[in-house]
């Protein structure tokens, strides 16, 4: 028991934290050309991309159609470039998301396909691996992007030191005296997650599927689909690198599937607010 709770909190303060970072930033920049290809958005994949990142939430233009903000400061916008690879057998891909100064700010689960059509390879891995950016609340935050560029101009302006021996009685040079102090947000309090699953959310109420309503598990590349007597999949589990918690994808939205006291439950945010579900799930 106590090894799930540490699980689920890295889980979740893993999933706040990159929240945080990736709501710094208004936009997301999609290649028509990723890496390693030749075509223009070869397999549809920048297309897809494009379309799951606007999906989301993000405001998202091509590479070759930036609006003006952000062709003047491109540190407004996170580049999205693919890792992928194919076989004969499986078509694997990862999303990274780089930062104006090409730092890694994100890189996703990676994604696998065994579908014979690379379209159809290329989509479902891409999708499986945007599940893990599809569970996170983005909601962009310009307070915090405007602390960031004005920390960036202090630091480059006490380029120039003041001298250490001034004989003129002379402080500070003509840049330093104009140069605004950088404006510090006000700190988050982090939340504190208690010893259960939904403690850290207000609106966590936890809602209880039928005892008829039984999910059986499938397995699929990476993780299970989960299926009703119909049947009809309802909800699709992928692996992560934690025994019983798995990142859970359905019509509803993306979030965390986890295990406690032989109960199933399945986290995922709505319009900001955290939805829990109790859910049985037959292996």
């Amino acid at each position: 028991m106590k090894n799930l709770f540490s699980c689920l909190f890295l889980v979740f303060t893993f999933s706040i934290g990159l929240q945080a970072q990736l709501n710094d930033y208004k936009y997301i920049i999609v290649p028509k050309t990723f890496k390693g290809f030749k075509d223009e958005n070869q397999y549809k994949t920048s297309t897809l991309l494009k379309y799951l990142f606007t999906n989301k939430g993000f405001e998202t233009h091509y590479e070759d159609d930036l609006p003006s903000d952000l062709n003047s400061n491109r540190c407004l916008g996170l580049l999205v470039q693919l890792d992928h690879k194919t076989s004969m057998f499986v078509t694997k891909a990862s999303i990274i998301l780089e930062d104006c100064n090409s730092n890694i700010v994100y890189t996703s689960l990676e994604g696998r396909s065994k579908e014979k059509d690379y379209i159809s390879s290329y989509k479902e891995a891409i999708e499986m691996a945007f599940a893990s950016i599809n569970s996170l609340a983005y909601k962009y935050n310009p307070a915090a992007t405007k602390s960031a560029t004005t920390a960036a101009v202090v630091a480059d302006a006490k380029v120039k030191k003041e001298p250490s021996a001034n004989r003129g009685g002379q402080t500070r040079t003509a840049v330093e005296e104009n140069v605004a102090q950088p404006e510090i947000a006000p700190k988050a309090k982090s939340g504190v997650i208690e010893n259960t699953a939904a403690a850290t959310v207000s609106t966590g109420a936890i809602s209880k599927t039928s005892d008829s309503y039984v999910l059986y598990a499938q397995e699929i590349p990476n993780g299970y689909q989960l299926v009703d007597s119909t049947p009809k999949i309802r909800l699709k589990i992928y692996n992560t690198s934690m025994p019983e918690v798995y990142i859970g994808v359905n019509e509803k939205g993306s979030g965390v599937v986890y295990k406690r006291a032989n109960q199933w439950y399945f986290e995922y945010y709505v319009s900001d607010q955290l939805q829990i579900e109790e859910i049985t799930i037959k292996f």
